[in-house]
């Protein structure tokens, strides 16, 4: 190859790499250190919509910025090129030359002086619509899955609200409170419920804890409540009652099971109370007695809503003056903290360092003290009723 191929071939390159830089695929310029605009790329120019001599030895890179970007570029984008000699990607717009402005990523390095060269910065300007639009998008799509959060969120509470009564009845004779707290932040339906009403010859006591959460907990859930309240138009005896609430779950498929207690508080003529439950697969309630003593009420019996037919049993005790009675879900005796459940003889001493209060402070302390174990979140909801027989 003689000398003239040679030169050939290296003005072939040159001209090769000029075209590479005018027809980039992004926009290339150079600046002083200043911001003074010395180079362009015919990229950059459509970009902008600017003439090449409308733009170099004329203009600064913070005149084609908008005004709050040349902030921007003054308080940042220039003192981190000083620090670390090259920026990436930082976010602005351009203004063009028909007044409107055009999103872009910018990109720079600076070159260091030299005996021979001045000090330059060269800057990379990607145009960035379509990212703007992508983040935009994905800015909405987030706003609009936390205002979904929040919604389910808020159906979540009025849903379980609605297991839970505001307050308790009246019961002449006896102080009654129940208390509930969700598990976690409480942003998803449980399938805790209490409930007490009148019946034809006393008080009937419903407490429950559904398999599972979310929405068919919540249909089980709705379901079992009013069972329970019409089921004694039928039967009379808790067990009865309970195997009708049984009846109907297996008949509904609701691929759903749950525990349930279910009492009775009748009152004699000499204003002696007896109470009388039956335990569908639930633990049995605590009884503590004016002397202290914690017991147990209630035989164990099947789980409901998975077999055709279930064996339950009614258990009969007399309730003294001074006597407190607490049914509560499993999230308080299988309340687990660090050291494991939170368990039954735990259950027996908060109930007796609490036996003077009243229904609602007993009901509130067991309920502080299971949550403090569980360090302020627990794992399961938590649903508690206490009676108490003044003395």
């Amino acid at each position: 190859m003689t000398a003239h191929d040679d030169a050939q071939v290296t003005g072939d390159a040159l001209e090769a790499l000029e075209d590479l830089y005018e027809d980039a695929p992004c926009g290339y310029l150079s600046t002083r250190g200043d911001g003074m605009i010395i180079k362009v790329n015919r990229t950059m120019l459509a970009l902008t919509g600017y003439r090449r001599q409308e733009l170099v030895g004329r203009i600064r890179i913070h005149d084609l910025l908008a005004v709050g970007d040349r902030i921007l570029y003054e308080t940042h984008f220039a003192p981190l090129l000083a620090l670390q000699a090259g920026v990436k990607e930082i976010a602005v717009d351009l203004r063009r030359a028909d007044g409107n402005r055009v999103p872009v990523l910018l990109n720079a390095v600076m070159k260091e002086q030299t005996p021979t060269r001045p000090e330059e910065i060269w800057i990379g300007v990607v145009a960035a619509s379509d990212r703007r639009g992508y983040e935009r998008e994905l800015l909405q799509a987030r706003q609009r899955a936390e205002e979904a959060q929040r919604r389910a969120v808020e159906l979540a509470r009025t849903l379980q609200e609605s297991f839970i009564p505001p307050e308790l009845p009246r019961v002449p004779g006896m102080d009654v409170a129940g208390m509930y707290r969700p598990a976690g932040q409480g942003d998803e339906v449980g399938g805790d419920f209490y409930d007490m009403y009148e019946i034809v010859d006393g008080w009937a006591l419903t407490l429950g804890d559904v398999c599972g959460k979310g929405v068919q907990a919540a249909v089980v859930t709705s379901l079992a409540r009013y069972t329970l309240r019409a089921a004694p138009l039928r039967e009379s005896r808790p067990s009865a009652i309970l195997a009708t609430l049984n009846e109907v779950l297996v008949n509904e498929r609701t691929d759903r099971f749950l525990t349930a207690i279910y009492a009775q508080v009748h009152r004699d003529a000499q204003d002696r109370f007896r109470l009388t439950l039956a335990l569908g697969g639930h633990s049995p309630a605590f009884h503590l007695s004016k002397e202290g003593r914690v017991s147990m009420i209630g035989h164990p019996g099947t789980v409901l809503g998975i077999l055709d037919s279930v064996e339950l049993h009614d258990v009969t005790v007399d309730l003294a003056p001074g006597d407190v009675v607490v049914f509560s879900t499993d999230g308080v005796v299988e309340g687990r903290g660090r050291t494991g459940f939170f368990g039954e003889e735990r259950i027996g001493q908060a109930l007796s360092a609490s036996r003077d209060a009243d229904a609602a402070d007993i009901a509130g302390r067991l309920m502080d003290e299971v949550v403090a174990f569980q360090s302020g979140m627990p794992s399961d909801d938590i649903a508690i009723v206490v009676l108490k027989i003044p003395d």
